[in-house]
């Protein structure tokens, strides 16, 4: 069973925790986390870097595709990644929601929305992630 605590306490010592993300909802088909705009995840310009949006997309896609498997039996490894950008973001905190597109016994495809406090559409993702076998 997975938990927000749980999950949030795995990432401590990653780059996820490093770039602030943070899980904040867990749903029957789905994964939320918030993510800052701020001098971790910026350009120089100062707008949202496509790579922290990517960021936050492979991390929600990936831990939600390790939450439909048995992780006694199984783990996910992201195979393909691609995102859309939308639309800028200088400030605040932006909102990943990862809902799956196809749940294999093999592989999965997850769509991560992006949106920024407005609910306007920042970025769109799809990973497709492999399921392998345990040794």
């Amino acid at each position: 069973m997975f938990t927000l605590e749980g999950i949030n306490d795995f990432s401590k010592e990653s780059m996820v925790n490093h770039i602030g993300i943070e899980f904040t909802e867990i749903g029957k088909d789905y994964l939320k986390g918030t993510m800052p705009v701020d001098h971790r995840t910026v350009q120089p310009l100062g707008l949202l870097h496509g790579g922290a949006s990517v960021t936050l997309a492979e991390t929600l896609g990936s831990l939600a595709a390790t939450m439909t498997v048995d992780p006694n039996k199984q783990y996910c490894v992201g195979l393909d990644i691609n995102a859309n950008h939308i639309k800028s973001c200088k400030n605040g905190s932006v909102e990943g929601i990862a809902r799956p597109l196809h749940i294999g016994k093999k592989t999965q495809v997850w769509e991560i929305k992006i949106t920024n406090s407005e609910n306007q559409l920042v970025c769109v993702s799809r990973i497709t992630m492999a399921v392998i076998d345990k040794k």
